[in-house]
């Protein structure tokens, strides 16, 4: 089944050309079935290459996904042209009177920040505590990982001596775990980060479990029992070429970067890297929309709480 996305969002064409199957808002409304209402908080940059990231996931399920992007009004981007923003995306107080199946918090570069010097930290507060009555499961990714695991237990990112860069293997805690349903005893997940959540501080909280690890990169996939909240502290959604465009930004800026590591073959950035992450990453959001969402979710959203 498709990802119902709004008419003429740029990623449309895209996915397309990769045999991605996606709806258009005219053809949706003739469907006679519910579809799941996500919303994606989207506070990268380059919101484009975000949003085709994302949805190329969710587009690979059979259920049908609505989707919403959300933007901060406290933060005005400086990366996409204002009419991106007024054709697809909404404010806060446009929704929050709505409930939603699913939100996806995503990563943002102000990993070294303090999250109180966040620009939008308030608005981002507001919209996680609004998350928990109105929302049935949310996904945070990266550094939205760090600011729900801070805003909801109080648990602090950690400053790395050197930036975790590269794709890293690791291993189900909980092979069991709805999440990784289908998952090998070894797959590969990229990073990119200065920051880390220290395992130490997790198992503090109950409320939490850690279901998957790497012995180089540390805590990836934390959850709650009842999966209404889950922490990615990678990127899985990212693309084939995003790590290499990572590393020729910093190159060219002159700063000091480490070749990502397990990435280019044979560790040679003059080769092609390859993906070796992306049957991965299409579980883990299948899982998550079928099994934390379609077959938990009340079929009226109106009696979330």
């Amino acid at each position: 089944m498709p990802v119902k996305i709004p008419n003429n969002l740029p990623a449309t064409e895209i996915l397309t050309a990769e045999n991605i199957f996606v709806m258009d808002e005219q053809r949706a409304v003739s469907q006679d079935i519910r579809p799941l209402k996500i919303v994606i908080l989207n506070l990268m940059p380059n919101k484009i290459i975000t949003e085709t990231q994302i949805l190329r996931l969710l587009g690979n399920s059979p259920l049908q996904v609505e989707m919403v992007f959300l933007h901060t009004t406290t933060y005005a981007s400086k990366n996409i042209a204002s009419e991106h923003l007024e054709n697809f995306y909404v404010s806060f107080t446009e929704i929050k009177d709505y409930k939603f199946d699913g939100l996806i918090i995503t990563g943002a570069p102000i990993e070294l920040m303090e999250f109180e010097d966040v620009e939008y930290w308030s608005e981002l507060c507001e919209i996680m505590e609004w998350s928990k009555h109105n929302v049935f499961s949310t996904m945070h990714i990266c550094w939205g990982a760090q600011a729900g695991l801070y805003y909801h237990y109080g648990i602090p990112k950690h400053e790395l001596t050197s930036k975790m860069f590269g794709v890293f293997p690791h291993t189900a805690n909980v092979p069991k775990s709805k999440l990784l349903r289908g998952f090998d005893d070894l797959f590969w997940v990229p990073h990119s980060r200065h920051t880390a959540n220290l395992r130490e501080d997790i198992i503090q909280h109950d409320e939490l479990v850690i279901l998957s690890e790497s012995v180089e990169s540390g805590v990836y996939l934390v959850a709650t029992h009842n999966y209404r909240q889950i922490f990615i502290t990678g990127h899985s959604e990212y693309d084939t070429h995003t790590l290499n465009d990572e590393y020729v930004r910093d190159i060219n800026k002159g700063l000091a970067i480490d070749v990502p590591q397990n990435y280019y073959p044979d560790n040679n950035p003059a080769n092609q890297p390859r993906a070796i992450w992306r049957g991965h990453a299409n579980l883990l959001f299948t899982n998550w929309l079928n099994y934390c969402v379609y077959q938990e979710t009340p079929f009226s959203l109106s009696s979330l709480n």
